[in-house]
């Protein structure tokens, strides 16, 4: 057995990471920037393929997890779905994504690459405005996604990245389609705070930090600037509820008012979690009808 160490520039906590066989660190393998630093993937008894990260973007270790299809053709391109989580870590109390979309066959059925990547803090999808280490966007964006698309088989475009999630996460497939229009093809939300005034509740005040801030990300302001961006091709999607009946409909009412095309569905009510029914569905949105 082979032990290396590489050590990790310009991280928050610079550090040396010892390696042990197949576990090996490439820096510099996604860009120029040599912080940011990615596994190959880790042996994992759940089918999944499991990378751990280092950046200066995140508090601490984060990992992506990642799904592929059956019978994969030596020229076949997937488009990916980012499933986004609720909570920081690799926490499951609201169930394990990941293993609902196995258990569907979501990834074969659709052929997707998914991909879950996880977060030091609680996630909200923002960039903290002075706090370094807590840029989710940023860290998705210019982490995640790059990582994906020079190591696996994927559609790198628009209409290649789709977005899924719920409760915060379900705010932040919204929030990243309406601040990226360019960058995401669709975003489908369930049960989700999407009509927040203010980052007062949920662990929001630690993300957006201050109201400007959080202006930045407001899904009511998103829409109304980003109107002309998403009106077309049905790209927002929100299906159902659990605890947050009355931010979707006042969601819709604002995706009507701006004639943006979409798809809602108001129901059935069903529990909080990832486990309760509602992620097929809306992965059979996501992927149903070509824009």
């Amino acid at each position: 057995m082979v032990l290396e160490s590489h050590r990790i520039p310009s991280c928050r906590c610079q550090m040396v990471v010892t390696v042990v066989g197949c576990l090996l660190f490439s820096a510099g393998a996604l860009a120029a920037d040599d912080s940011i630093v990615v596994s190959q993937e880790t042996p994992n008894p759940t089918g999944r393929r499991v990378h751990r990260v280092r950046c200066p973007y995140q508090a601490g270790e984060t990992e992506i997890h990642v799904l592929l299809p059956d019978n994969l053709r030596p020229d076949e391109k997937c488009r990916v779905l980012y499933v986004l989580p609720v909570e920081p870590g690799t926490g499951h109390r609201w169930g394990d994504p990941m293993a609902e979309l196995q258990a569907a066959q979501i990834p074969t059925r659709h052929r997707l690459v998914c991909v879950y990547p996880t977060f030091s803090d609680w996630p909200w999808y923002a960039d903290h405005p002075s706090d370094p280490a807590i840029r989710q966007e940023t860290y998705l964006i210019q982490v995640v996604l790059p990582f994906v698309e020079r190591t696996y088989p994927v559609q790198a475009e628009r209409s290649g990245r789709l977005l899924v999630g719920f409760s915060k996460s379900g705010w932040g497939v919204f929030s990243l389609l309406l601040r990226h229009p360019d960058t995401f093809g669709r975003a489908a939300a369930w049960d989700a705070p999407l009509n927040k005034q203010a980052p007062d509740q949920f662990g929001m005040d630690k993300i957006f930090a201050t109201p400007d801030n959080f202006a930045a990300y407001q899904l009511s302001r998103l829409l109304a600037q980003r109107a002309p961006d998403v009106r077309d091709g049905q790209r927002l999607i929100h299906l159902g509820f659990g605890n947050f009946r009355a931010h979707h409909l006042a969601i819709e009412r604002l995706l009507l008012e701006h004639e943006i095309t979409h798809v809602f569905h108001d129901g059935p009510q069903r529990e909080h979690a990832w486990t309760s029914g509602w992620l097929p569905e809306a992965v059979h949105s996501l992927t149903g009808e070509s824009w």
